[in-house]
Formats: C-alpha cells, sequence, structure tokens
C-alpha cells in the first residue's frame, strides 16, 4: 500500500461510476446456447429457436430471483442501529473524523451506504444471510466432496446445523468474542464449517496459508489472539506443535482429516471437536448472534507478506454479504430456484479470492461446492473438472498457463490434418469472439464457420478440459498475459479478468461476456466507485476504491491503516492504471514495483516483462532489474516440468519447450543444457526476442541491455512466488544479487545500448 498523508494529498481526479459518466452499468445478457458458448449451462444437440427462448426466460427468471432476495424482518437484528457514511469529497474534515476506519478487532464503523440501488441495500450478518439461504434452499445441495471412491455431500439445511454444532464447541473450548480460530488446511466442508462456526461464536475467521513456517503461523495466531487452531493433518499439526508454547491465547487444536498420532491434552480429532457441542443449549450461541452486528469485525485475511510482516484485514459481515450481493448481480449467477450454480474448490481459502466465490458468493445465491483433492495442482484438478462440470470456475493465471502449455504439448503431437483443422478452427474462433467483444454483446450473428469449428474443436476442448458447461470462466490475482488471453479465446473460452485485492473484499472489477476487453480488468461491481489519483500526462494514476466493499482496517496496524486510506476514507491500491473511452480498467503497473533509473525515468516492469514472455515463448518467468541503476536488465527463467508431488521445478524441459528448442535448431532438453548462455542458438533467439520489445519501447532508458538464463524457474517453494504466484520482487532481488550485481561491474551503459533498427 501507498502510504499517503492526508494533508499532502493533491487534488485527485475523481472517476465516477461508469453509469454516472455515460458508461452505462450492463444488465445480464440474454443466453443464447448457440451463439455464444460463455452462455451456455449445458451443451446439447438440438439447439433451435424455441430453446434459445426458453434459455432467455430462464435468465430472466434467475434475475428476478436474485433480485427478490429477501431477508425476514425478524432476522434484520441490529441493522437499524448501524451508522452510514456516504462519500463526500466537500467534506473533507468530517470525513476524517468519522469511524470508517478502525484497528480495533471489537470496534464497529460506519457502513459507506449509498441512496439507491445496491449500495442501498440493507446490511445483513453472515448469519441472517445464511438462514435466508436456508429458508431458501434448504435441501439443495450445499457441499461436495469424494472420500476414496465416495461420494459425500451436505445440504444447506444440514451445512447450518454443523456449523452452529461447531460454534457451539468453540464457546465449550473457551472460544472468546473478538479472538480468533485460525485454520490450516485444505479446502474441505471442515474448513467452510470451521470458519462460519467461528463466525457464529461471535470470534474470526482466520484462513492460514498451508505453506507458511511455523514462525508465520505464530505470528497470524498471535496477531489474532488465537485461541483454537483447526488444521487439517498431521504435516501441520507439527508446525503448531512447535510454536505452541509461544501462543499464550491458545486453548485448543483440533485436527480434521487423519488420526492423532499420539494423545495431548487439548487436541482433539474432528469428530471428538463436534461431539462437544453437540447436546449444548442453543441458548448462548443465539443471544451471541442476536448482539452481532453488520459493521463488526467477523473475518481476517492475512496478507502474504510480501514486502514484510502479514497484515491482518478486518473484513465486517456487511463486507462479505454485501459484496457476495452485489457480485452475483454483476456476474448474473444464476439463483438455485432457476438452476444451480457449480464450482469447484481448490485455490487457497486463505485467499479472500478463493472464499468470496466457494463460500460466500454461492451462498447467496444456493449454488453448489465441491472440493477438489489436495494434490489439485499437481494434476488431479482436470479430473475433478470432467467429474463436477462446474458452471463457473476461477483460476489464477498459472493454472490457465498449465493448461494451455499441456494442449499446446498435446497438439504438438496431433497428426498433420488434425493440426490444420485446430489452427483454422483457433483463427475462426478468435476473429469471432474479438468481433463479440468490439460489440459489447455476449451474442450475435456468428459466421457459419464458426458453427462448423464449434462442433468440431470448440465443444471438444470443452467437454475434454471440464467446461462444457462452464458460462464464466475467470482469471484474478496476478497479471494474465496477452497469449494466454488470446489462446483461450481462440478456442471459444473467453477468460475474463477480475481486479481487486484483500482490502476490498476480493473483487472490485470484473470482465463480462457482454463488457470485456483484452487485458482490461473489466467495470466495477455495482454500487461501487473508482478514482485515478494524481493522473499522468497519459491517464494513469494510483487506483483508489470507495464502496461498502472496503475492509474495517488493519488489525491491531493503525499506522498502516491510515497508510491505506486516505482523509476521505478511498481505499488506495497502490496500483497505476487508466481508463478507456468504454470505462474499461487497465491496470498498468504497482507503484513500488515502479523502476527509477539512475537517470530519474519512471518504468512499470510488467508491461514490458509481459512482451519480453510475448516474443520468446520458451520463458516461464521474467523480472526487469533497473531500480537506481544506469540501464535495464532482466532474469528470465525456462519453462520446465514441475515435479507433481513437491511442485518444485525440475531440470527437464516441459514438452512445449523441446518443440520450441527443436525449431531453433538445438537438441536441448533440459534447464541445464541452455541456463547462463550455454546454449547459444537459444540465447540467440531470447537476445532477438528482447531486440523486438526493445524497438517498441518509448524511450533508449526503456530499452533491456543485457540478461541473464537463470538455473531454475520461480516457485512457491523456491521463494520466489507467493501463494497466488506472484513474484516476490524483493526476495527475488536477494536470492540473484550476485548475478545482478554482475549486470553493472563496469558501471558502464552497454556500448549497444540503442534500440535495434
Amino acid at each position: 500500500m501507498t502510504a499517503l498523508e492526508p494533508n499532502a494529498m493533491s487534488e485527485p481526479v475523481v472517476m465516477e461510476r461508469p453509469q454516472e459518466v455515460g458508461f452505462p452499468e450492463p444488465s445480464c445478457p440474454a443466453r443464447d446456447t448457440e451463439a455464444s458458448p460463455v452462455s451456455e449451462h449445458a451443451d446439447t444437440a438440438n439447439d433451435s429457436s424455441e430453446e434459445e427462448s426458453a434459455e432467455r426466460d430462464v435468465e430472466a427468471a434467475a434475475v428476478d430471483a436474485l433480485e427478490s432476495v429477501a431477508v425476514p424482518a425478524e432476522q434484520r437484528t441490529n441493522t437499524e442501529q448501524v451508522n452510514t457514511q456516504s462519500p463526500d469529497p466537500s467534506a473533507k474534515t468530517e470525513a476524517a473524523k468519522s469511524p470508517l476506519w478502525t484497528s480495533q478487532g471489537d470496534a464497529e464503523v460506519k457502513l459507506r451506504m449509498g441512496e439507491s440501488g445496491v449500495a442501498a441495500e440493507p446490511p445483513l450478518t453472515v448469519h441472517q444471510m445464511f438462514t435466508s439461504a436456508v429458508e431458501r434452499y434448504g435441501d439443495n445441495t450445499a457441499l461436495a466432496w469424494k472420500e476414496g471412491d465416495q461420494a459425500k455431500s451436505l445440504n444447506y439445511k444440514d451445512y447450518y446445523k454443523a456449523c452452529r454444532t461447531a460454534a457451539k464447541s468453540y464457546l465449550k473450548l473457551g472460544l472468546q468474542r473478538y479472538h480468533g480460530v485460525c485454520i490450516l488446511g485444505f479446502n474441505s466442508a471442515e474448513w467452510f464449517i470451521a470458519d462460519i462456526g467461528a463466525i457464529l461464536a461471535g470470534g474470526f475467521g482466520v484462513g492460514v496459508y498451508t505453506t507458511n513456517s511455523p514462525e508465520a503461523c505464530q505470528f497470524v495466531a498471535e496477531n489474532c489472539k488465537a485461541n483454537v487452531i483447526v488444521l487439517e493433518n498431521e504435516k501441520q499439526l507439527q508446525k503448531i506443535l512447535q510454536i505452541e508454547d509461544q501462543l499464550p491465547h491458545l486453548k485448543a487444536i483440533v485436527q480434521y482429516k487423519g488420526a492423532l498420532r499420539e494423545k495431548r491434552p487439548n487436541l482433539y480429532t474432528w469428530a471428538e471437536f463436534m461431539e462437544l457441542g453437540r447436546d449444548e443449549p442453543d441458548g448462548p450461541l443465539d443471544a451471541i448472534i442476536a448482539s452481532q452486528k453488520p459493521n463488526q469485525c467477523c473475518s481476517l485475511i492475512y496478507t502474504s507478506g510480501t514486502t514484510g510482516q502479514p497484515k491482518g484485514v478486518m473484513l465486517s459481515h456487511d463486507n462479505l454479504t454485501w459484496t457476495a450481493l452485489s457480485t452475483a448481480k454483476h456476474v448474473c449467477l444464476t439463483d438455485a430456484t432457476v438452476a444451480q450454480e457449480v464450482v469447484v474448490s481448490y485455490l487457497p481459502l486463505s485467499h479472500i479470492a478463493a472464499q468470496m466465490v466457494d463460500m460466500w458468493l454461492i451462498m447467496r445465491v444456493g449454488g453448489s461446492t465441491h472440493f477438489a483433492q489436495p494434490d489439485a495442482l499437481k494434476g488431479s484438478l482436470v479430473n475433478t473438472l470432467k467429474e463436477v462440470r462446474p458452471t463457473a470456475f476461477m483460476g489464477v493465471p498459472r493454472v490457465w498457463e498449465k493448461m494451455q502449455e499441456k494442449m499446446k504439448s498435446i497438439g504438438a503431437k496431433s497428426s498433420t490434418l488434425r493440426r490444420k483443422v485446430a489452427s483454422w478452427a483457433k483463427d475462426v474462433g478468435l476473429q469471432t469472439n474479438l468481433t463479440r467483444m468490439r460489440q459489447n454483446t455476449a451474442t450475435g450473428q456468428a459466421p457459419f464457420q464458426y458453427h462448423l469449428a464449434k462442433k468440431l474443436v470448440f465443444k471438444k476442448v470443452r467437454k475434454a478440459l471440464g467446461l462444457d458447461r462452464c458460462t464464466k470462466c475467470y482469471t484474478g490475482a496476478a497479471p494474465t498475459t496477452k497469449d494466454t488471453l488470446e489462446f483461450f479465446l481462440s478456442l471459444d473460452i473467453p477468460l475474463f479478468e477480475l481486479y481487486g485485492m484483500s482490502e476490498c473484499t476480493g473483487p472490485h472489477t470484473i470482465s463480462r461476456p457482454d463488457a470485456f476487453r483484452l487485458t482490461s480488468c473489466g467495470k466495477e461491481i455495482p454500487g461501487c466507485t473508482t478514482k485515478l489519483d494524481n493522473p499522468d500526462e497519459e491517464g494513469n494514476g494510483e487506483i483508489c476504491f470507495w464502496g461498502r466493499h472496503i475492509f474495517m482496517g488493519y488489525l491491531n496496524a493503525p499506522d498502516k491503516t491510515e497508510e491505506a486510506l486516505d482523509a476521505e476514507g478511498w481505499l488506495h491500491s497502490g496500483d497505476l492504471g487508466k481508463r478507456d473511452e468504454h470505462g474499461f480498467l487497465y491496470i498498468t503497473g504497482r507503484i513500488k514495483e515502479l523502476i527509477i533509473t539512475a537517470g530519474g525515468e519512471n518504468i512499470p516492469p510488467v508491461p514490458i516483462e509481459d512482451a519480453v514472455k510475448d516474443a520468446v515463448p520458451l520463458l516461464s518467468n521474467a523480472m526487469l532489474i533497473g531500480d537506481k541503476r544506469k540501464f535495464l536488465s532482466m532474469l528470465v527463467t525456462i519453462k520446465c516440468q514441475i515435479n507433481p508431488e513437491t511442485g518444485n521445478p525440475e531440470d527437464e524441459l516441459t514438452p512445449e519447450a523441446v518443440e520450441i528448442c527443436k525449431k531453433l535448431g538445438t537438441s536441448a532438453k533440459t534447464v541445464s543444457e541452455i541456463a547462463g548462455g550455454r546454449d547459444r542458438t537459444v540465447h540467440a533467439a531470447i537476445q532477438e526476442g528482447i531486440n523486438q520489445v526493445n524497438k517498441k519501447a518509448t524511450s533508449n532508458a526503456q530499452c533491456i541491455q543485457k540478461f541473464v538464463i537463470l538455473n531454475r524457474d520461480f516457485s512457491i517453494n523456491g521463494g520466489e512466488l507467493g501463494p497466488t504466484m506472484k513474484l516476490k520482487r524483493p526476495v527475488v532481488l536477494k536470492m540473484y544479487k550476485d548475478q545482478i550485481d554482475n549486470f553493472y561491474k563496469d558501471l558502464e551503459t552497454p556500448a549497444d545500448n540503442q534500440r535495434p533498427k
């Protein structure tokens, strides 16, 4: 986040909500099963006009159903007591004094209510949203998973009962109000129940990354005063046992998978834990639930700590319930009274993106969450997708890139005829979808060639990926390259980018089938506003957010909170962005990542890094160097196989990389044959790609002068990437200090620093 002192603020250029400046908020498009693959809930052989009409009726009914979601008056506990605050740029002093934020876990904040529309919807607690879901969708499947070959599930009624039982168990164990329950493990029904049970009992649900070290777990547990830690297995238990005596607030540990290797005081299996609360009276729990208010904290999301210790992002009941409502409307999720949405849960639940999609959005519309296997990202995810056939799917860029690499690898081994048909179909798919994109429509007249390509190629690809029912494929949490976006678009699978952060409860802008642009992250969800602060001559400014999705503050960190929220209450993202004439938002860089050369030129690294990766398909990662340096240099890594068990990069190249090497005229099959410039052919190919990027640079200062091929790819375990595959630049700078220093040993700009002609 950017430190921005209120009294030092320049007057910002305010970009109001799109509908306020002539950009109409898109309504949910009619579903057209033949014209648009992103509007298919199921692939059918008969695409008659009668079916299309029926689909449109279903869509209209779904929107009506979502609009009609109401909470009974008797459930609106304490919502009338909540103070509200709307943005008023003319009243900076008052806004600075009003409690829009706090750093205290037991405090309340003013909600940023609007005067109309979604922003004016009555605030709800998590319990109110949950009981409304039980009333509307009680017998529908809420959670589903497999134990071995056996399918298991919970409907909404049983899901709610289990959460109440868990809440009573917490109270019996001594969970105190506004204290944390840390959850450390892979996605499961127990994870959801542990989290919501903690909220109902008046505590905080606190996800902890499974990759955290014991010391990192200690920091989170201590910061949130955790009374209970719920963990998955023996591996995670051993981490906590190492730090147990340094956690004064800890009263119990619960292991939800596998048998306990030894009995210890205050250590419980999941069954033992649930049994504690099974026969407890409802009165104490009901009293706590009745006292909860929408403007109180119920959940903590800890930032990944790439630039220091993690910060505890405090999210209120209203943050979760309102963001789920606004997002569901924006992306046109279908209410379960019409047709049930289905998602696969596999991304880390300690991250807000996975929580918002898998837990809260799905609860809002009565959808069903199916849990993947713990080895999902090591290869089993596609099997789960084919089995579950989700209607919506969220993937971080690396997930989509791995799918792309796998498909390219398979395609390279196909017959000449198959490759020609696939190439033709992809050309047709790309052009058809680019036309739809420019026309802002998810439907429309498609050429005959498109229908033929769909039958011959697109439907088969979707079925092979398990996405044949998927109407909404999303990508977020990190930038997605244009190459990957175009690859899937050419296969009739548009990837809709979304943008946000933990501090805005997940999403702020989301692309839609009828409103997207390649490399744009879309438009605001209803009820939210964006401004670009301190814009330059090209319109790039710091992206700032306003809305009911804005967090309460960082737990026990008032200084950090004041850095994130300015005097008027705007959340400063630290990201640089601009908007086009149609209101689409583009991320152009990050203030803290901005490279300022020794000559004083400001250079955002991501566009240059993406351009190099696009120009050189052999590359997996690229990191630009040059802060306070005389010229730019770059670290690059080669696409290699990933160990399915450990997740670590291996020496062997991917099949795609081997094919690229063959076309270049080299027989290299390992990274070690290429790294450090050992393979002159590959080195020359990378240099040529960099030359092409340099030709498009706006100045000589933005040209890459030197590069080095590293001995191994970046990874989470290696420390170069964060849990959501974001590049941890400070870590990389330290790890590869010697290679970087070697670039600048002579302290002279290379003689060939001119842009290639």
